[in-house]
């Protein structure tokens, strides 16, 4: 596994593509934790797609600001040049990765988003942490809180777990990661 830090100029690209200030540091604080969980599991990881598939993941909100901006995001990646795996992340991430009867329900193109890479379900499970610790909804005394307390988190708040084939999912992302890192 070789380490990866975030670059400047993939930062100046969501800024001059238009993401707003709030949705940076969102898209940062994604990335941040998904290296972090990353490392944390001790796996070996492909640690510039955890780190660049969680600084772009919502490049599709300076298009939309819909379910359909992971699609959005995608077209645009592509539009960009960047690479097809960082690309499927923007697609995949909705709802930590829609199957295909999800999508038709949603109005999204009809196809299967479901995150298979270890990557791709870090991705997913560092958007919701950074959710939790930082929209004020969940009173945490650490940013650790946030995992030791996820599934109580997701079944108590209908924003976090949506539905339940969204909480189930996330649950299960939760408790691979999480048995990774205890290893």
């Amino acid at each position: 596994m070789t380490d990866y830090t975030l670059e400047e100029a993939d930062i100046d690209l969501l800024r001059s593509e238009g993401m707003t200030e709030d949705d940076l540091e969102h898209s940062i604080l994604v990335a941040e934790k998904s290296l972090d969980l990353a490392r944390r599991t001790g796996a070996d990881l492909d640690m510039e797609f955890v780190g660049r598939g969680g600084l772009f993941h919502d490049l599709g909100k300076t298009v939309s600001r819909e379910i359909d901006h992971g699609y959005c995001g995608a077209q645009r990646g592509a539009e960009l040049g960047l690479p097809e795996e960082i690309n499927g992340m923007m697609e995949k991430h909705i709802r930590g990765g829609v199957t295909e009867p999800e999508a038709i329900d949603f109005g999204l193109p009809v196809k299967d988003y479901t995150l298979r890479r270890l990557e791709e379900k870090i991705i997913a499970y560092a958007d919701r942490l950074v959710d939790i610790i930082h929209e004020d909804l969940v009173e945490l005394d650490n940013e650790l809180e946030a995992e030791t307390r996820f599934e109580a988190i997701l079944n108590d708040i209908a924003k976090y777990g949506n539905n339940d084939i969204t909480r189930t999912r996330y649950l299960s992302y939760h408790n691979e990661i999480q048995k990774l890192i205890a290893k």
